[in-house]
């Protein structure tokens, strides 16, 4: 299932862009269902930075979804490469619990919107394979991950631009743009 979202930030290109990759912890702050955001490994090279970071959530997990869910279901790795001159990051992110069911990955592509503003454009593409979940039949798999996609897809939406959000009031409170 395609995700895209679209965002400006009244910052510029340059400010929005080191901000997301370097001070995504900090950023963490401003975001109300995120615990943490840790670096785990970076590599700098020529133009492009590689990062893997840890998100964890401290969203509130529904009474009735408990005894299927666990903190650890709040969490999940971020691989991210990015190309400083294309102002672009590519990224996938990984869940820890079951991986093998779940693929998402994409690019956000960061452009200039008139004086001062970053238009961030996310794009990617979210996959269920519930085949293999226990208790899940095969033929009510193959039928019921388009719908679960599109539920996962249309909750994380609304966080991705909010992600935007935060960025920009981490850059208002360092005074920096």
């Amino acid at each position: 299932m395609k995700i895209h979202s679209e965002s400006i930030i009244p910052h510029p290109r340059e400010a929005v862009f080191s901000t997301y990759r370097d001070c995504l912890p900090e950023v963490a702050s401003f975001l109300p269902d995120i615990e943490s955001i840790t670096v785990l490994q970076r590599e700098d090279g020529e133009g492009i930075t590689t990062l893997h970071n840890l998100w964890v959530s401290n969203a509130d997990i529904p009474s009735a979804a408990q005894r299927f869910l666990s903190p650890e279901h709040l969490q999940w790795d971020d691989y991210a490469q990015w190309d400083h001159a294309g102002f672009k990051v590519t990224w996938r992110l990984e869940t820890r619990v079951f991986s093998e069911a779940f693929s998402c990955e994409g690019t956000n592509t960061f452009l200039e919107d008139g004086a001062g503003q970053t238009r961030v454009v996310v794009s990617g593409n979210l996959a269920l394979d519930l085949s293999n979940m226990p208790g899940v039949p095969k033929f009510i798999a193959r039928r019921l991950a388009p719908q679960v996609e599109a539920f996962i897809v249309k909750m994380i939406t609304p966080n991705l631009e909010q992600v935007n959000v935060a960025v920009g009031m981490h850059i208002d409170s360092e005074g920096a743009a």
